[in-house]
């Protein structure tokens, strides 16, 4: 996992929350909700290769 990863992540974090607020604020909270889904789905891409990764070095690490 690459530095530039954890500032993705920050980064759509930051942007999921202002929009979520602006949202929410103007009444649209159906919105806002599959806003913050949509982050989730997007950071959910980028983390679960990282993770593949790890648990393919954990197979090879102890050769099972």
């Amino acid at each position: 996992m690459t530095i530039q990863l954890i500032f993705k992540i920050a980064a759509v974090g930051i942007l999921v929350t202002i929009l979520n607020q602006v949202l929410k604020h103007a009444g649209r909270e159906e919105q806002a909700f599959l806003i913050s889904l949509s982050g989730l789905f997007i950071v959910l891409s980028w983390i679960i290769p990282c993770i593949n990764d790890l648990f393919n070095q954990i197979y090879s690490l102890f050769q099972l």
